[in-house]
């Protein structure tokens, strides 16, 4: 076997500690960059060959990320999938689930035939009171389906959109629920669904993540949010979630320290390439390559992320549709933000507003989240259309669970407790049929009543039109065939166009 031939600089740090060389490398680079998606082809970038980008080289072993064999399973409908989640839970019924019976039976004893032996969180042993809507409902659209009128913006996309009321989880607490939301189970460790998307299908990405994850803030008492909720769990770390900061340095670490400019970045990354392509040469370890290959992707995110987040190129009409005029680290900055991300092939974007929990103030704090919410969620939904992209995407809308029919007060200002019965959210986009609502919960809304739907359900519809089979997409882990739908889940085909 002929020895690779490197250059001098490469060679006099051989006799380094390779894997402190690598550690101390990394730091310059972004930690969190480097467990990220990959797209590149290979081929060059910044005027360089990428390293191991030979027509034999297997993708795997470039850490590039072509999905399984095999997938997808038949015809997608959609290439993405944007996750609008409202984490608090926000309340059905000043949202999407009009209940005209709780407004009749207001202040009343909520009926013990409906509660007893049910979960209740904080109302625990005090007396249930029914508590009727505090906004009114209007008709939308040509469909005429019924939302607030908080929420006029969405009720502007009325026709686009598909409502599920009859939706159900297994938690009834915060974090647990969000954990059943992300990953199908309350088991914490699982593998979230943007990574079994990516995992699944790979990147479409040539310089970002496949997987990103953007917060706002506005409300009552935002909920923390573990990061474990967009983490790979088992599956292998390139297909976790990377949490882009909307304000500031979008990714800590991707940009070169002081004093180092890209041409030097370069070097390093070609030096250390060709110190584990000689390596390598022995060892045919894939993982070598696929740390190489996040290496570059860093690289590559150095130009990319900066221009990602600049909207300065964005017409004024769009600003306006969205609301934002500057990186403000809003909700619906991050819409427009997510459109953006969209066009650059990125496969999974889950957008987090935290403020959702009224446990108290619900009518005040209803109305800042929805004034903080409503705009760039119909933004994102309009803008798509307008582009022809919302054909092969799918927004989905929602919280990890509801609110009570009950009434919760604290000091006389009324609020709404947990709720895991039945709540609401919305779908839009390729292959949902627009317009119309589905399932349907009891007169006062406690119970999904008509069609329920598990948060497995909805896993295993966002798949299908991915063009995945949620029972054929596993990975084999400590002895069991693990999916993102565990042993549940079926497709709502009802809601399909």
């Amino acid at each position: 076997m002929n020895t690779p031939q490197i250059s001098p600089y490469a060679r006099s740090l051989w006799r380094a500690n390779r894997r402190a060389f690598l550690g101390r490398a990394s730091l310059g680079l972004g930690a969190a960059a480097l467990s990220t998606l990959s797209g590149s082809s290979g081929g060059t970038f910044g005027g360089r060959p990428v390293w191991g980008a030979d027509d034999d080289a297997p993708a795997a072993a470039l850490g590039l990320a072509p999905g399984v064999q095999g997938l997808p399973h038949f015809s997608p409908r959609v290439k993405r999938v944007i996750f609008l989640c409202m984490a608090g839970g926000p309340s059905q019924f000043e949202s999407l689930d009009h209940k005209p019976k709780l407004a009749e039976l207001s202040g009343q004893p909520m009926p013990e035939s409906i509660t007893a032996g049910q979960p209740i969180a904080q109302l625990q042993g005090q007396k249930l009171v029914v508590q009727g809507p505090l906004f009114k409902f209007r008709r939308f659209g040509k469909s005429g389906q019924e939302i607030s009128e908080l929420f006029p913006h969405i009720g502007g996309v009325a026709d686009d959109i598909c409502i599920v009321r009859s939706l159900h989880t297994d938690q009834i607490n915060h974090d647990p629920a969000h954990t059943v939301m992300n990953t199908g189970t309350s088991i914490s460790g699982r593998p979230s669904m943007g990574a079994w998307a990516c995992y699944g299908l790979g990147s479409e990405s040539q310089d970002l993540p496949g997987f990103i994850v953007l917060t706002s803030i506005g409300g009552r008492n935002p909920q923390p949010i573990s990061v474990r909720q967009w983490h790979s769990g088992f599956l292998p770390g390139k297909y976790q979630g990377v949490e882009f900061n909307s304000q500031g340095d979008a990714v800590h670490y991707v940009r070169n320290p002081d004093g180092v400019d890209r041409q030097r970045q370069g070097d390093v990354i070609d030096a250390v390439a060709e110190l584990d392509r000689l390596r390598n040469a022995d060892l045919k370890n894939p993982d070598a390559d696929t740390r190489i290959a996040q290496y570059e992707l860093a690289f590559r995110m150095q130009m990319s992320v900066p221009k990602l987040m600049d909207i300065s190129d964005e017409p004024q009409s769009v600003l306006d549709l969205y609301g934002v005029g500057e990186a403000d680290g809003s909700f619906g900055y991050n819409c427009l933000l997510a459109r953006r991300l969209a066009e650059r092939g990125v496969r999974f974007i889950q957008l987090y507003h935290r403020g959702w929990d009224h446990h108290n103030g619900l009518k005040k704090f209803m109305g800042v989240c929805s004034g903080l919410c409503d705009r760039g969620t119909a933004a994102l939904i309009a803008d798509l259309k307008q582009r022809g992209m919302l054909d092969d995407t799918l927004i989905v809308w929602g919280g990890e669970f509801g609110r009570t029919p009950m009434a919760q007060s604290n000091k006389g200002d009324v609020g709404r407790d947990h709720h895991m019965r039945a709540f609401s959210m919305f779908l839009a986009g390729g292959g949902i049929r627009g317009g119309v609502t589905y399932g349907a919960t009891d007169e006062l809304g406690y119970h999904a009543a008509e069609k329920p739907v598990h948060v497995n359900d909805l896993h295993a519809t966002m798949l299908h039109q991915l063009g995945i089979d949620h029972r054929r997409l596993t990975f084999r882990y400590q002895g069991r065939d693990f999916r993102l739908t565990d042993v549940a889940g079926h497709v709502v085909e009802e809601i399909l166009a």
